[in-house]
């Protein structure tokens, strides 16, 4: 008999892992272009569900630390999402130290799941 929970979850943390370097690349890329008010609200908006989507699932798949770099950053995000508006110059340093916190963090925890596969 196979648990099919089990296995749902063994698919989302797959996809999980096979997207998450590229979801923060494309964040990278993005963050010169969020500066700004609401000419940029439509790619800050794209940015922060990215990163609201990392939050959403990496906890859930066991990346504990990715998922509360995710969230710091989400948080930066958040207002700016919600008012409709760009990255101010004041937020700016703190998101891109959160991504790049991200990046570490995420970067640790996928060496540290697949050391033990080898």
């Amino acid at each position: 008999m196979t648990n099919t929970f089990a296995d749902r979850l063994a698919r989302v943390r797959t996809r999980f892992v096979s997207s998450v370097e590229s979801k923060i690349e494309d964040t990278y890329a993005a963050l010169p272009n969020l500066l700004g008010g609401t000419t940029v609200a439509d790619a800050l908006a794209e940015t922060y569900r990215r990163i609201h989507g990392i939050c959403g699932v990496a906890e859930t798949v066991g990346f504990i630390e990715t998922g509360r770099a995710a969230r710091r950053l989400d948080i930066i995000l958040y207002a700016a999402h919600h008012a409709r508006r760009g990255l101010t110059a004041e937020e700016m340093m703190p998101a891109k130290n959160a991504l790049h916190a991200l990046r570490v963090a995420t970067r640790l925890e996928l060496q540290t799941t697949f050391a033990g596969w080898r």
